[in-house]
């Protein structure tokens, strides 16, 4: 059975990626390095304006958490794209990291995070799932509660 492309996926589970975000400062929102795009951090932020501010375990909900992960991830799937002009060029993901804001008695990081891997499962299949590292932190950009990192190995 042939695994349907990403840019299909998107389409068969109608999803719409946000506008690619904008930088909040001093920095471009990917680059590419041989056959590695790496993308800055990607906040759970369309067009600018937070989708979520606030502390995990005081604020925000574990389910507010995972959408909060959800977005910033379709975000960075959004950055990819304007850079690489389609999804269907990422041939796998090789990093992903979330770092969560969160009380210091926090412990469903996991929860959280998956949110983004979820995604990244769906869109992209068992096959290109990647590792990831999951941080509490005390504070993020802007008080929001989530902040993705993503590495994608691209076909040239």
């Amino acid at each position: 059975m042939v695994t349907p492309s990403a840019e299909a996926r998107l389409r068969e589970l109608a999803l719409m990626l946000p506008p690619p975000p904008t930088p909040f400062g001093a920095y471009v929102e990917a680059v590419q390095i041989g056959p590695l795009l790496f993308l800055s951090g990607m906040l759970p932020v369309v067009g600018h304006v937070p989708s979520y501010v606030g502390l995990l375990g005081q604020d925000l909900s574990v389910a507010q958490g995972y959408d909060a992960a959800r977005t910033a991830c379709l975000s960075g799937l959004s950055a990819a794209r304007a850079q690489l002009g389609s999804l269907d060029r990422i041939r796998t993901i090789a990093k992903l990291g979330v770092y969560i804001a969160t009380t210091s008695d926090f412990r469903e990081h996991p929860k959280v995070a998956d949110g983004a891997s979820e995604l990244l499962l769906q869109l992209f299949g068992e096959t290109r799932i990647p590792p990831r590292i999951v941080l509490g932190v005390s504070s993020v950009p802007l008080g929001m509660p989530i902040e993705i990192e993503l590495v994608l190995e691209i076909e040239h």
